[in-house]
């Protein structure tokens, strides 16, 4: 078997420098929740750094990959839901994720997912100024 990409072992890791090298800079996230992706490096490590502490148990299963595609299958909980999932990637031509799309099922699972995520995004940003 071939060296798994530089994203799966951040990812398993949760060395978030190790996945800042991973992505190109100018990287775009296409979350299984949102239909706008996030877009650039800093923003893509912020919402990963949050999905690193809502998985729980997480781990790759299988990574299969030919030219500038990775798909890696994983499976995590989040509390009593137990998931799984495809995180796609898209490679550019450094090897570096150009687009990272995320897939997650069960509908339940993804629903638990959701509201963690929300709720630590939402405890992250700055407070609006019309506070």
């Amino acid at each position: 078997m071939a060296e798994p990409h530089p994203f799966r072992r951040a990812a398993e890791t949760k060395d978030l420098e190790l996945m800042r090298e991973a992505l190109a800079e100018d990287v775009v996230l296409h979350s299984p929740i949102l239909f706008r992706g996030f877009e650039g490096r800093d923003v893509v490590i912020a919402v990963l750094s949050h999905v690193i502490e809502v998985f729980e148990d997480f781990s790759y299963l299988d990574e299969l990959a030919e030219d500038d595609r990775v798909v890696l299958r994983f499976r995590a909980r989040v509390g009593d839901r137990e998931l799984e999932g495809i995180d796609y990637l898209e490679l550019d031509a450094d090897g570096r994720v150009a687009e990272l799309t995320v897939f997650i099922r069960p509908f339940s699972a993804l629903t638990a997912f959701n509201e963690r995520m929300s709720e630590r995004l939402a405890a992250a940003a700055p407070p609006s100024e019309a506070a």
